[in-house]
């Protein structure tokens, strides 16, 4: 099992940057695909971005693309998400998620999840 703690989130401005992270517990990081969903007030939680366990492999939203990076560093059993050129639309709180299966974009396949961090991006 794993726990996760999201921080980094804040008030930006549009065009600004943040950075957030994930940092997990648990012996088994590695061996977990990592995810960024958000929730914007009224909408569904969406998919932002997903990482493989080694890194290799990343997907990300059509809207985050070119925009957001995900990153993870094993060792310090973190994931990181680095937003940059953010817009108003991309105000949501943001999750990070845990796969023991697959690197998806899929939300049921994740199964860990933290509390949030909220990101409000001003225009």
């Amino acid at each position: 099992q794993v726990q996760l703690v999201e921080s980094g989130g804040g008030l930006v401005q549009a065009g600004g940057s943040l950075r957030l992270s994930c940092a997990a517990s648990g012996r088994t990081f590695s061996s977990y695909a990592m995810a960024w969903f958000r929730q914007a007030p009224g909408k569904e939680r969406e998919f932002v971005a997903a990482i493989s366990e080694g890194g290799t492999i990343t997907y990300y939203a059509d809207s985050v693309k070119g925009r957001f990076t995900i990153s993870r560093d094993n060792a310090k059993k973190t994931v990181y998400l680095q937003m940059i050129s953010l817009k108003p639309e991309d105000t949501a709180v943001y999750y990070c998620a845990a796969s023991v299966r697959y690197t998806s974009r899929m939300i049921d396949l994740y199964d860990y999840w933290g509390q949030g961090t909220q990101v409000t991006v001003s225009s």
